[in-house]
């Protein structure tokens, strides 16, 4: 009976292999659904009025005719800050006191004074009785007096104070109970400069700043379509930022317009300090490594984006726009492929799909065919890294995560410190510690190859979200190689193409063209075509004119 049992020993790590190959995907494939199925409860919240602390139309802190009431009102709201200005003037000579607040940095002090105090102290023309017709007073001020383009009438004590606090000024009149918003945003921002994160090799060197007025300039400097809409949007209950959603009416497929919309409007936070809050509030799969929106500092990238039938998401205090929606093939792609002639953007292209496939499957391949499937190198190459494994104490899956986890650290590390030393660190730092780690017999150098390889080829991809996803896969990959060979990876391979195939970006496929098929949009995938062959939009775009030239 025990020779019997023993016999079936041989056939039990078939078995034991089989059985992992099956748990493993089915187990991952379980969770995953079940996370992404999950409903999360949320909290309740209280209306916008509930966090804006004294905000709110109470007998208390109701505007009146009254000035000083008025003051006070505001003085006990956002007097508390020692950068809220107020000034209390008379009107020319009328004797009519009147008061202007601001908040000091946000407003630009030179307009305020010579277009908005200046003309109030000085002006002649407003006699006694305009200003005892009360009905009268903010609109001949708005008209007659004060050079200010932007001016509006607000009534409510909510409405006054987000102004004031974006950098408008409000100006307030004796006897008077609406408040006369006055234009005179200012204060300091970045120059217009190259961008930062995006290398430009040919093209234009203007990148966005912080500021969102300046970035929606930058755009309509490039399209003049008079149907090139934004629209503004507050986002956040206490920052109150201001995002733009910007398309073109009549080429952007209005269904796309409206969920965009629809799930802007649902976003409920405190504070958006980046565009990327907003990225993973509003995206499709939060679960997915891979980016759902692409995120840029170029406004010609931005631009392209709108010609083709996409929207963009500007937000004020980051230079990082959002494009949306996107397919893997757009991620792989640079401004500068159309920038050059077709040959050498189309090898480009090729390039980077080629060290693509580098990142994710090099350490993995190299795991899995040392552990389980010798046969598969040529004789001398086995002898070759026989020799050079000897006397390293680790198996491969190993002496890999040691490479890439080390490889992992300085690459972050590198970006936390100051430029001039984080790519001295970055560069040395890998040198000195691969050969230190071959030298101590640690990891094998063809093993310090295949890791250095791998990272070159990460540095490819032009978006760096679809660079990180690539990264987090590897290991995944590298771990199912130690446990299952080829077969390993050939599995989870699978699982990444199943959850691309599945994977949208606003009601878009992730893997367009490709699934689903659509040959006329290849033309711009891979490889690119000459200029003049690419007469029409991609149809995956869903654009509402799909003629291009």
């Amino acid at each position: 009976m025990g020779q019997r049992l023993m016999s079936y020993i041989p056939d039990m790590d078939k078995w034991v292999g089989a059985l992992i190959s099956f748990i493993i995907p089915f187990g991952f494939f379980c969770l995953f659904n079940w996370l992404k199925s999950y409903q999360f409860p949320k909290k309740k919240r209280g209306t916008p009025e509930d966090y804006s602390g004294l905000i709110n139309d109470n007998e208390v802190f109701k505007l009146t005719d009254d000035l000083r009431n008025n003051l006070q009102v505001m003085k006990e709201t956002i007097g508390h800050s020692s950068d809220v200005v107020f000034r209390q003037i008379q009107i020319g000579t009328s004797g009519r006191m009147a008061a202007v607040v601001y908040v000091d940095g946000l407003a630009d002090k030179k307009s305020l004074q010579e277009q908005i105090i200046k003309p109030l102290l000085q002006d002649q023309d407003l006699g006694k009785q305009t200003m005892m017709n009360v009905d009268r007073i903010l609109k001949d001020i708005k008209d007659s007096v004060i050079p200010i383009v932007e001016g509006k009438v607000v009534r409510s004590l909510k409405d006054c104070i987000p102004e004031v606090l974006s950098g408008n000024t409000a100006l307030f009149i004796d006897g008077v109970e609406d408040v006369l918003i006055l234009g005179s945003k200012g204060g300091e921002s970045r120059a217009i400069e190259e961008p930062v994160a995006e290398e430009v090799v040919r093209g234009p060197r203007d990148g966005f700043i912080e500021n969102l007025r300046t970035n929606t300039v930058l755009i309509r400097q490039r399209i003049k379509d008079p149907n090139l809409t934004m629209i503004n949007y507050k986002i956040g209950r206490r920052s109150q930022t201001n995002l733009a959603l910007i398309y073109i009416k009549g080429l952007t497929n209005q269904d796309l317009v409206e969920e965009v919309k629809r799930r802007i409007e649902q976003i409920d936070i405190d504070n958006v300090p980046e565009s990327g809050y907003i990225e993973q509030l509003i995206e499709d799969n939060y679960l997915s490594p891979f980016p759902q929106m692409q995120n840029t500092e170029r406004p010609d990238r931005v631009a392209s984006a709108l010609i083709e039938g996409q929207f963009a998401l500007l937000l004020d205090g980051t230079p990082f726009a959002l494009i949306a929606p996107v397919t893997f093939s757009m991620m792989m792609t640079s401004p500068e492929d159309y920038y050059q002639r077709w040959l050498p953007a189309s090898l480009l292209r090729l390039m980077r799909y080629g060290a693509a496939f580098m990142a994710l499957f090099l350490p993995s391949l190299y795991i899995a065919l040392i552990s389980y499937n010798h046969g598969l190198i040529p004789t001398k190459l086995v002898m070759s890294i026989v020799a050079g494994r000897e006397g390293v104490p680790f198996p491969s899956i190993v002496e890999g995560l040691i490479m890439e986890v080390t490889l992992e650290i300085l690459r972050e590390a590198g970006l936390r410190l100051p430029k001039q030393i984080g790519q001295t660190i970055g560069i040395v730092g890998g040198l000195v510690i691969g050969q230190a780690a071959v030298e101590a017999g640690i990891v094998s150098p063809i093993m310090v190859i295949v890791v250095a390889l791998t990272a070159i080829s990460s540095f490819t991809f032009p978006q760096y979200g679809v660079g990180i996803a690539i990264r987090i896969l590897r290991f995944g990959m590298m771990m199912v190689a130690a446990l299952l060979g080829l077969y390993g990876i050939i599995m989870f391979y699978i699982l990444i193409m199943a959850h691309l195939v599945k994977l949208k970006s606003f009601g878009v496929n992730y893997l367009s063209p490709f699934v689903p098929y659509c040959p006329i949009d290849w033309k711009d995938s891979i490889i690119r075509i000459p200029l003049k062959m690419m007469n029409r939009r991609q149809e995956t775009s869903k654009a509402q004119d799909h003629k291009r030239q």
